[in-house]
């Protein structure tokens, strides 16, 4: 599993790095002193995991992992237990208190899946069902499957994310969000919604040559005449 460090102590990486020479599955593949030095190596390295910490000059952990479009998984490592909880609710792979020890890290070395995907497969390739994102609204902030996302709207500046029952709004255009996404997994039904494929329950004909879709749960999307021959082409009606 490809690793990144990222911590702005030195003596921390290092530490962390020795302990992790134990374990033949994870390779480190750089460290990062801050979150625009990791930014940079994440872009280029494709990291399964990263080793995290919080509380860093400059941008936050939090911070550096709004900037990202596909987040790996994430063990957040600080000397801060305060920040325990808020890892937590953004459901990371695990928390560790600084200084590590080696018993903790062994329990959290146990909690990895199988990596994703290889950097060569994820080079270049669109966000599909299996990658996740992550998702901060104000203080909330959540790592969210992209397979669990059934809809974005547009609203604006902003994006909401439909899912299960959260709707945060994230600062990004659709547009930008639709180059980003897999379009055998998601369809830009109209200018203010894209929705999730693997989401859809129903479909019914609707005003002047568009489609209504309803999705699993209830919500419902109307597909602009426009789009609505590549919609039926796509679902195979």
């Amino acid at each position: 599993m490809r690793t990144l460090i990222v911590d702005d102590e030195r003596l921390a990486r290092k530490e962390l790095n020795s302990l992790l020479e134990e374990y033949e599955e994870i390779e480190v593949v750089g460290e990062a002193a801050n979150a625009d030095e990791a930014l940079d190596m994440i872009n280029n390295l494709n990291p399964d995991l990263l080793f995290l910490d919080i509380q860093m000059p400059g941008k936050t952990g939090f911070e550096l992992l709004e900037m990202l479009d596909n987040v790996p998984k994430v063990i957040f490592t600080t000397a801060y237990d305060e920040f325990a909880l808020k890892a937590f609710e953004v459901n990371a792979l695990d928390y560790l208190l600084k200084p590590v020890q080696p018993e903790r890290l062994k329990d959290s070395i146990s909690k990895l899946p199988e990596p994703r995907k290889s950097m060569e497969e994820a080079a270049g390739k669109r966000l599909t069902l299996e990658d996740q994102v992550f998702v901060k609204d104000g203080d909330k902030c959540w790592f969210v499957s992209l397979s669990n996302i059934r809809l974005f709207e547009s609203d604006g500046n902003y994006i909401k994310v439909y899912f299960d029952t959260n709707r945060p709004m994230i600062h990004k255009s659709l547009n930008a969000l639709d180059e980003k996404l897999d379009p055998r997994h998601f369809f830009r039904a109209s200018r203010k919604h894209i929705v999730n494929l693997s989401w859809v329950e129903g479909i019914e004909p609707w005003f002047n040559g568009g489609l209504m879709v309803r999705l699993k749960g209830g919500d419902k999307v109307e597909v602009s005449r426009r789009q609505a021959a590549k919609f039926k082409e796509m679902m195979s009606l």
